[in-house]
């Protein structure tokens, strides 16, 4: 027997889901006849029971990382789904909090390459580097990791190392996140020519905004401290989310319900959603859900925020009658000092949110500073597959023919700024041959 996970639960008002009960098994047979199939991109949906399995590995590459360097940090190198991913998993886990642990950088201009530099002592050596890109020839990634191979060899030459020794030295710091075929990445080459630690892998068929259970995030929370019972708990919870949203019982499946809840309010003409997520623990979250509509529903007029920072200023257009929006909250269920006024706040946006349009609240278990490790996992895993409903839900309701990969797993209209940047060639201090 299936039950509903009980570290998540979402309340629904002002949507009448009786009306697509009809269809709800037809939207689950179409989500399910694609699932783990190769080239559907859907990989994802099992990807956490199979991560179960690689625990001892991921956590002792961790271990042995530290150890050959005794660096402290680790600088994740990497964009979007490599980085925000990872950025989510670490907040929402209560890890990570005063950026001991980890830091980040994937940008390409001096002001903030000094910044990241600044933020490691001035002092490559005092971090390892897990340089995470799926071809391993991502223009912004490979600038850094470059620059930062090239800092890191000339710090050992000026202890008195050898050319030779001191690439020897730089490369302990490494470790790559990339495609596990070589022929295919020119990251995984580079890892195994220099001997770089281990093999960590981005899995086939699991886009960047889909990977949160993927290698580049379980090893950036194993280096930060999390406990591995911890993480069994969190991938064993997002399994059995996964397994509840592919059951055609609606009372059971959150994920699907959610999906019909945006596909209904645009389909009603109602164009102008926002989700907002309460406190620090979700200070990421908007980063990685923002990526997540951006390219999977393809719609800017989603508002996806942290509040309250974000409240008072959007309240104005919010409770505009001209405005028709609907509205979600998650938020973490408060057993501390704060617990009143926290509830009061929230009452008072649900009772606000609820007079606009259909809302939905969703309250998520909590544990120190962050969520329990089911809540963590629960919740990761019902937002991808909430978002690939939607277009499911969107496209039987209107009839509209499915294309042979569902669009919201596909990423086509980035290309458009990649082609400017075909034929440029990363080196340390410069970029050559860089046509726009």
């Amino acid at each position: 027997m299936i039950t509903k996970n009980s570290d998540i639960t979402t309340k629904f008002t002002g949507i009448d889901f009786s009306k697509y009960s009809s269809m709800t098994e037809k939207f689950v047979n179409e989500f399910a006849s694609r699932a783990n199939q190769k080239g559907q991109f859907l990989n994802w949906v099992n990807l956490p029971q199979e991560q179960l399995k690689r625990l001892d590995e991921i956590y002792s590459l961790a271990q042995k990382l530290k150890q050959q360097t005794n660096a402290k940090k680790l600088s994740v190198m990497g964009i979007g789904g490599s980085k925000h991913t990872v950025e989510h998993m670490l907040s929402i886990n209560g890890l990570n909090v005063n950026h001991d642990s980890i830091e980040f950088y994937s940008d390409v201009d001096s002001a903030s390459l000094e910044r990241f530099l600044y933020r490691l002592g001035n002092d490559v050596t005092s971090s390892n580097f897990m340089i995470a890109s799926k071809s391993g020839s991502t223009f912004e990634t490979k600038d850094g990791f470059l620059r930062v191979l090239d800092m890191l060899t000339e710090a050992y030459k000026a202890k008195g190392q050898s050319e030779d020794d001191a690439k020897k030295s730089a490369a302990k710091h490494f470790i790559a996140v990339t495609d596990a075929n070589a022929e295919k990445s020119e990251l995984r080459r580079t890892s195994n020519e220099n001997g770089w630690l281990g093999d960590l892998y981005i899995h086939d068929d699991v886009g960047g905004r889909f990977s949160a259970f993927d290698d580049h995030a379980l090893f950036a929370l194993a280096y930060a401290g999390m406990k591995k019972e911890d993480m069994a708990a969190m991938l064993k919870s997002a399994q059995e989310m996964s397994e509840l949203s592919l059951n055609p019982n609606l009372e059971l499946n959150d994920a699907l319900k959610e999906g019909i809840f945006w596909a209904d309010a645009k389909m009603n003409g109602i164009e102008a959603s926002v989700h907002q997520y309460m406190g620090a623990i979700f200070e990421n979250t908007v980063y990685w859900h923002a990526q997540m509509q951006n390219e999977s529903v393809k719609d800017t007029l989603k508002q996806v925020a942290k509040v309250p920072d974000a409240m008072h200023h959007s309240a104005e257009a919010h409770f505009n009658p001209a405005n028709k929006l609907v509205f979600a909250l998650t938020v973490p269920v408060d057993n501390g000092v704060c617990k009143e006024n926290a509830d009061a706040y929230i009452g008072a946006l649900a009772k606000s949110y609820e007079v606009t349009g259909a809302t939905f609240i969703e309250h998520t278990a909590t544990k120190g500073m962050g969520l329990t490790p089911e809540a963590a996992g629960a919740m990761t895993q019902l937002r991808a597959f909430a978002t690939v409903y939607q277009e499911i839900v969107e496209k039987i309701v209107k009839g509209i023919d499915f294309p042979e990969v569902l669009d919201s797993v596909l990423q086509p209209h980035v290309e458009f700024y990649k082609k400017n940047l075909k034929g440029g060639v990363v080196v340390p201090g410069r970029i050559s041959k860089f046509f726009i």
